[in-house]
């Protein structure tokens, strides 16, 4: 297959190149990223998806995928598959999907999770939203790119999956960060910190799978000086799409809205930028209650 990707950044450049080694043809372009391993490189996005028999994106915000969108729709034939893996905001991704469905194409929204590291190794999860028959033509390119894809239901559906993940995820590092560090002023060691969380009620995937203290659990950012397997910075803006859509639709997600908070002074007030996001305990270790 024949196959346009644009946005060739941390997670896109991977991914492309997977679906290269797999044997497609993959053209692609990125305003500033190299070319990934065994992908030829477009002058322009129109020029990437001109002549492709699937479309795929990876791109920062809803502001841009709007753009590309304008950009490259016109360029793709009709029935063309156009597959968004961006995670931008739900408005967004449904005009996105009104503006392929209008010029016959057939579009799916699947944003990823697994980061950096799941892109490489092709073991990403799709949170898919759009009509059945685009995302049965899309399941095998996720294959090839992950080890998971899951359809959520109409276009809109797969980023409403992933940001009401993400808003759990990020309150739940910053209640494990808070409990280790709340352990450590109580003099307990954080190694039965774990055994016993890891094995009772506060399981979770924070601590048994991505636990934030160095040295307990298994590896992890943590072990390697919280150098990001999901950056601090890409929470927030998760969070931050959590919170806009949750005005749009009057939800009440105090959570939410608070770990947004946090996240934000971390990142843009304190030393988060550029950290993983279970840097949020090293945060707490220095604070004091007031």
């Amino acid at each position: 297959m024949k196959i346009g990707f644009i946005g060739l950044g941390n997670m896109g450049g991977p991914m492309a190149a997977n679906l290269a080694k797999a044997g497609h043809e993959v053209v692609g372009f990125d305003l500033a990223a190299p070319a990934p391993d065994g992908v030829a490189m477009a002058a322009s996005g129109a020029e990437a998806a001109a002549g492709a028999e699937a479309v795929i994106t990876m791109l920062p915000n809803g502001a841009i995928l709007r753009s590309v969108a304008d950009e490259i729709i016109p360029a793709m034939a009709s029935g063309i598959l156009f597959v968004d893996c961006s995670t931008v905001d739900v408005e967004s991704a449904r005009s996105v999907a009104d503006q392929a469905v209008a010029a016959d194409l057939a579009p799916v929204d699947a944003p990823v999770s697994g980061g950096i590291t799941g892109a490489a190794a092709g073991t990403l999860t799709f949170m898919a939203g759009g009509p059945d028959a685009a995302f049965a033509r899309a399941e095998p390119l996720f294959d090839i790119m992950g080890q998971k894809a899951v359809h959520c239901g109409p276009s809109g559906n797969g980023q409403a999956a992933k940001i009401c993940n993400n808003m759990i995820l990020g309150a739940t590092m910053i209640a494990t960060c808070e409990a280790f560090a709340l352990a450590d002023k109580l003099g307990l060691e954080r190694q039965s910190m774990f055994d016993v969380v890891s094995t009772s009620s506060g399981y979770s995937w924070t601590m048994n799978a991505y636990c934030p203290a160095p040295g307990v659990g298994p590896q992890s950012p943590a072990d390697n000086g919280y150098k990001p397997g999901f950056a601090s910075e890409l929470m927030l803006k998760d969070l931050r799409l959590s919170q806009q859509a949750a005005e749009a639709v009057d939800a009440d997600t105090p959570m939410g809205a608070r770990a947004t908070e946090l996240y934000a002074q971390f990142v843009e007030n304190e030393d988060g930028l550029g950290t993983d996001f279970s840097a949020m305990l090293p945060r707490f270790e220095t604070r004091s209650r007031n």
